[in-house]
């Protein structure tokens, strides 16, 4: 999924003409709303902080959307660097194991995240960008039919992928992000391939 993301930036770079300053300050500058989709996989390990103990690893599948909102200066020709918020829900995102010999369902509601991210463009139309920043995961676990833990899951996340400029104020990404909200021992991974489009003001 990496490899994708960045052998595309590269496609851009070579096939760009030279870079345009003004052009790129219409379309990397300022602030921004977007929506986005895609892949998204969860992956919990045998123990989860304030929750049942599994008797397994287990991970599933699914869609994700959500929102997004932030804001990119062009700080150089080719630099921009940004802030950005997110809130993402999936579908049929529950993961179903055992404790011992009862079921197991964790139901990760919804989640948020903070992110600072930092790019370069390869073209006067295509931003390669890295972010890292705070994501949160709210997670609603049950044993059999009783909900034993309903909690807030603190985690750090770490991505990048390449946004182009269609029009001065038409954008569209590509992105993988990796998110890690495990704790005191406890083992919650998330990886996601996302595609999106902003609106810039």
């Amino acid at each position: 999924m990496k490899s994708f993301i960045f052998s595309a930036a590269l496609a851009l770079a070579v096939a760009a003409p030279g870079i345009n300053a003004a052009a790129t300050a219409a379309s990397f500058d300022g602030p921004f709303v977007g929506v986005t989709a895609g892949f998204n996989n969860d992956k919990v390990g045998p123990g989860l902080e304030g929750a049942a103990p599994l008797n397994r690893s287990i991970d599933q599948d699914s869609a994700v959307f959500g929102i997004f909102a932030g804001y990119d200066k062009l700080v150089a020709p080719r630099v921009v660097i940004g802030a950005e918020a997110s809130f993402t829900i999936g579908a049929d995102d529950k993961l179903e194991g055992n404790r011992g010999a009862a079921a197991v369902t964790i139901d990760p509601e919804h989640a948020f995240d903070i992110s600072a991210r930092a790019g370069y463009l390869v073209t006067e139309k295509a931003l390669l960008y890295v972010r890292g920043g705070y994501a949160n995961i709210r997670a609603r676990t049950s044993v059999g039919n009783i909900e034993v833990a309903s909690e807030n899951l603190d985690g750090w996340l770490a991505g990048g992928g390449v946004e182009y400029a269609i029009t001065d104020h038409i954008n569209a990404r590509l992105e993988y992000r990796y998110i890690d909200a495990g704790s005191n021992g406890s083992s919650y991974e998330r990886q996601q391939v996302l595609v999106g489009a902003s609106y810039r003001f």
